[in-house]
Order: C-alpha cells, then structure tokens, then sequence
C-alpha cells in the first residue's frame, strides 16, 4: 500500500516540509509513480519507521533536532549538488572559489581576489603575524576575525552589499590565516599555492576542493551561521560562530581525523591490515558514508579522481587505500575522505585538509548570512521541558 506525502506527514505527526528532510537524509525513502509528479511512501516502510522512533515523544525529540529552513542557496537532489541552480560538480571542474562565491552570494559579477585596499590599516598584511606555533588552525581564524571586527567598523553595514563587501574581506584574510602567509591579490587557491608551494595541477585540485565544499546546504555550522545572522551580529561574529561549530569532532574534525588517517596509512604498511586493527580496537574508520548520498558522495569521487590526476605516482595508493576502506566499512567515502587524502597526497601541513574546508565553507556561511539578514527573522528556538514537573500547589 502506498501513502501520500500528506497521508505519510499526518501519520508520523510531521510537517511536509520535515518528511521531505527525512527524505533528503535518508531517512526515509519515496517512491515514484508513472505518470504522476508526486511522490509516494510505502506504508510497511513508514510504520516501521514510526515504531522505531518510539512514539510521539521520541518522533517529536528527532523532529527538533532537524530543524527546516527555507532557502534558495543550496540544493541536495538525485545524488547532486547545486548552488542556486547550478551544478557544483559542473562548476568544479573550471570555476574558481571566487567565481562560485559570485553566484552563492547572488552578484552580478565575480569580485576581484583579495582586495586589499578595503583591509583595515592594522590588519593589513599581517596573515603571518599571528602566534604560529601555538595556535591550531581553526583558533588563529578566529583570532583573526576578532582584530578585524574590531577595526572594520563598516561591517556593521548588514545591507547586501556590505555584508558581500564584508565577505570578500574575510574570504582573503581566512585564505592568508590558513596558508601562514601575507595577503596576496590572488585567486584563493592561488594564494594557497604560494604558500604551500604546490604547481599547476595540484593548485587545480585544491581549487577544485574548495569549490565543491562551498556549500552543503543546512549543516550544524550553517545553522549557527544563521542563527547568529539573525540576532543582527556582523559577518565576523557569524563566521567565527560558525567556526566554533566546525571545530568539533562530529563535523569538521572529521576531515582532520581522516587526514591523521591517511597519514598514518602513509608512513608504511598495509592499508588494510592497518584499519582492520583500528576497527578490531573499535576505533572507527573517519570519512566513510554520507546518508545525503546513498550511492555515494558526488564530492568525494570528483576529488579522488582529481588528486590521482594531479599526483599520478601516487594513484594506485589511493585506489587501494580507498577499496581497503570501502571493503572493510560495507560504505563509500565521503568528501571528508577527499579532502584527507588531498592533504596527504600533495604533503600539506597538518590541518590543512579543515583549513580547506573552512576557507571554502566560509562562502557558504556568508550566502546564508545575507538571506537570514534579509529575511529579518530572529531564530528563537523552544525547548521541550522534559524534567522532572513542579509540584502541584496545594490551597489550605
């Protein structure tokens, strides 16, 4: 028997709008009818979901923690990516960060690379002044944020146009905080380049990753992003919030586990006797399965395919690496897995795959920073007390 969207939403006491997360994270699955747009749900499918969610509190606890925002920045459908319509993996194969950043950001024109004659006289140029040995990557960006935000008093400016002129800012200064390096009038990846002293075809692949990790939709740091957008906090306080968000473990740090990973398997031995022994100490393997994408992450395949282009003396690693993994979780790798091997694989200082990450998420951050500014809203979530309840007043 098959269900309605809206037959399915009022038996699990859901919005529409929540079935079709579920959907999208693959929770649930629909089913398509011959000649029909809409799409269907098997009944069997759905109890049996229902049931496994314990009941309306436990369908009402699932439902909180996947809130569903309306926006116009990024689109996860039939195992693709796309910003406002375009296809990511398109994109990636010629744009740059900047370019991408144009259309998420909705301008009419891409925005020349680093400009720094808009930077703040006490920041300028000083990407490699900031405690170098003592700070952890995602530490010294925010560190950064904060010397700019004290000195840009025009990012109070939350129109669209300043909030993108704001965003151009931190793009550049992000780009020279993770390379360690001065500000440089150069594309992102370029300037990436300088300072980790890579040539043509491996700047290409850290192109490529940048722009395939522009955006991802509405992901834990994106949520914060907007939700601090929506107090009317500037830019900077956004993305250092959003920061602070990527550096768990259950999030970014899981390209930084991947990219230990890799390093460890690099060193010497067996990849797979190597993470046979992590599983068998019930450690897990960092960077496998993404339920966005059951057949597998478009991102992670672009990637991997890019980086045994890029470095062909070590393809064969990567293909066996990779299978060695694959066979031994029952998953296929996701964009984390990319973006690990890429550090490895090009010889990147440590951190530099979340640095990646982090310097092209940042796009994404700003796109969703202007849509909540212009939509007005403040995000004020509710709790559902779930305590112990106060004793009934007794009347004497």
């Amino acid at each position: 028997m098959l269900l309605s969207a809206r037959e399915t939403a009022e038996l699990l006491g859901i919005k529409l709008d929540t079935l079709y997360a579920y959907v999208s994270r693959g929770l649930l699955s629909s089913i398509g009818i011959a000649d029909s747009r809409e799409r269907h749900y098997d009944a069997e499918d759905i109890e049996r979901f229902r049931i496994g969610r314990g009941g309306r509190g436990a369908r009402a606890r699932a439902e909180a923690l996947m809130p569903v925002i309306g926006s116009a920045i990024g689109l996860i459908e039939d195992h693709r990516l796309y910003y406002r319509g375009h296809d990511a993996l398109q994109l990636a194969e010629s744009a740059t960060l900047e370019e991408v950043a144009a259309i998420l950001w909705d301008e009419a024109t891409p925005h020349s690379p680093a400009p720094t004659a808009l930077f703040p006289p006490t920041s300028r140029g000083r990407g490699a002044c900031w405690g170098e040995g003592q700070l952890r990557v995602i530490e010294r960006c925010q560190m950064r944020l904060a010397e700019l935000a004290a000195a840009d008093h025009a990012a109070l400016d939350l129109t669209r146009a300043g909030v993108v002129r704001t965003g151009r800012l931190i793009l550049g200064e992000l780009a020279a905080a993770v390379g360690h390096t001065r500000l440089l009038a150069l594309p992102v990846h370029r300037q990436l380049a300088v300072a980790w002293k890579l040539n043509e075809a491996e700047a290409n692949l850290v192109r490529r990753c940048l722009v395939l990790l522009a955006d991802h939709e509405l992901n834990a740091s994106t949520f914060v992003a907007r939700c601090v957008a929506s107090t009317g906090a500037t830019p900077y306080a956004v993305v250092s919030g959003a920061l602070a968000a990527l550096s768990g473990r259950r999030h970014g740090g899981a390209s930084a586990q991947v990219e230990a990973l890799c390093r460890e398997l690099a060193a010497g031995g067996d990849p797979m006797a190597v993470m046979a022994a992590r599983l068998a100490r019930d450690e897990a393997l960092p960077g496998m399965g993404q339920p966005l994408y059951p057949e597998g992450d478009p991102r992670a395949i672009a990637i991997l395919g890019a980086a045994k282009a890029a470095v062909p003396t070590k393809a064969d690693w990567i293909d066996k690496v990779t299978q060695a993994a694959t066979r031994l979780t029952g998953q296929l790798p996701n964009v984390d897995f990319g973006l690990g091997m890429t550090a490895t694989v090009l010889g990147l200082p440590q951190d530099a795959a979340l640095g990646i990450f982090l310097v092209a998420r940042s796009v994404g951050w700003i796109a969703h920073a202007t849509e909540q500014y212009d939509s007005g809203m403040l995000i004020r979530p509710r709790a559902r007390y779930l305590g112990k309840r106060p004793a009934a007043a007794t009347v004497e």
